[in-house]
């Protein structure tokens, strides 16, 4: 997306448009700047549950999204961007995004959708984030012991474990730390790799492998290269397993998490509370009450494993 173009959802149709005069008049509507740190399915979940409450793009709304591509330099700026062109609200996704945003403003309200809050320090408390921002938590990082469980349930041989997070997040030290602590729990032994991008892919997978680990844990952030990492998981014949289900509908063995769909709508939610008058030190973050687990059989063929049947009862849904 070239910098000064913004996408605008009119109706089920994206439009781009570029920003300059017609953009700049639109002042009497509500200006909702979306930031993804990576590409992600979170914008038109989002976008759909501003629709119900009303911010109807090019009428009651302008909306406008940009991905940083995953650079935090480049996160650092479009935050800035709109805080420079007076945008009433930022909705960040992801936490390097978040940071971005906070960074940039102490007074536009901020609505997050990050793994752990608390841990980057994006606010205070969740009951009172005492700031400009608020938002929704997926809680992931407390659920990656369950993923190992299953890891090993899948894999009853897995003694080494591998986890490949992203360098440039900062809740990648409480991911591995949480993992770590999971993996010691059950006797399992963690390699743990940190990437700053997907040309670091590659090494990554040689080093899990020289370590001989038996399966795979994935950090939620590197959803954007979802496709690529189910190949040369399957390459390598390690089984994945991940947290969000785009992970398991393109090759990943199993995904367990939260409904990322229905935590962005919520994010819309927040929005329209702060345009109505709330503050967002007095908005709780938000924490998921249901999880879901999916599961790909056409990978679990591939990589000659069977689902044990106590595994498929607790299946929400099968990839075939």
């Amino acid at each position: 997306m070239r910098r000064r173009e913004f996408i605008a959802f009119v109706g089920g149709a994206t439009v781009a448009f570029p920003l300059g005069g017609a953009a700049q008049e639109v002042r009497k509507v509500a200006r909702i700047g979306i930031l993804g740190f990576a590409p992600g399915p979170f914008v038109k979940p989002v976008h759909d549950g501003l629709r119900e409450l009303g911010y109807v793009a090019g009428r009651s709304a302008h909306i406008e999204y940009h991905s940083a591509e995953e650079r935090s330099d480049r996160a650092a700026e479009l935050a800035a961007d709109y805080v420079r062109r007076e945008f009433d609200i930022i909705v960040a996704f992801g936490t390097p995004a978040a940071h971005a945003a906070k960074y940039a403003t102490s007074t536009i309200p901020i609505v997050m959708m990050v793994a752990d809050p608390l841990a980057t320090g994006l606010v205070a408390s969740l009951a009172r984030p005492d700031s400009n921002i608020t938002g929704v938590s997926t809680n992931s990082p407390d659920l990656v012991g369950k993923r190992l469980e299953l890891l090993r349930e899948l894999r009853p041989d897995a003694v080494r474990v591998g986890f490949l997070g992203a360098a440039n997040d900062p809740n990648a030290r409480t991911f591995v730390q949480a993992t770590e602590a999971a993996a010691t729990s059950i006797g399992v032994r963690l390699q743990a790799v940190l990437v700053t991008g997907p040309d670091e892919f590659e090494g990554a997978f040689a080093a899990m492998v020289k370590e001989r680990v038996n399966g795979l844990i994935v950090q939620p952030l590197l959803v954007g290269h979802r496709v690529k990492l189910a190949a040369l998981a399957m390459r390598h014949r390690l089984p994945m397993v991940a947290d969000q289900r785009p992970f398991a509908v393109d090759g990943s063995l199993v995904a367990y998490g939260v409904d990322h769909d229905v935590l962005a709508r919520r994010t819309a939610f927040y929005v329209d509370k702060i345009l109505k008058g709330a503050k967002p030190a007095d908005l709780p973050v938000e924490l998921p009450t249901k999880y879901h687990l999916v599961v790909n059989l056409k990978t679990a063929k591939a990589l000659g494993l069977t689902i044990p049947q106590s595994v498929l009862l607790r299946t929400d849904e099968v990839i075939e």
